[in-house]
């Protein structure tokens, strides 16, 4: 039996019970779930790109003033 942490890790057997109880249970709805999913994926990853882009522009905003000689 594998541990994690001091926690029963599944095996290939255990998760392929568990997908089948899923499918069982949310099967009509599981594409609209997955849908959903991916959707929330995207908009973390545009969220997060978006905050590396502040960040990239205040560390670098003084040094391009300089450079243009605006300020």
């Amino acid at each position: 039996m594998d541990t994690v942490m001091g926690f029963f890790s599944p095996g290939p057997m255990e998760m392929l019970i568990v997908a089948v109880i899923a499918l069982l249970l949310f099967g009509n709805r599981l594409p609209g779930v997955m849908r959903s999913l991916g959707r929330g994926i995207v908009e973390f990853k545009k969220g997060v790109q978006g905050i590396e882009e502040e960040i990239d522009d205040a560390s670098s905003g003084p040094e391009k003033k300089a450079i243009s000689g605006r300020e």
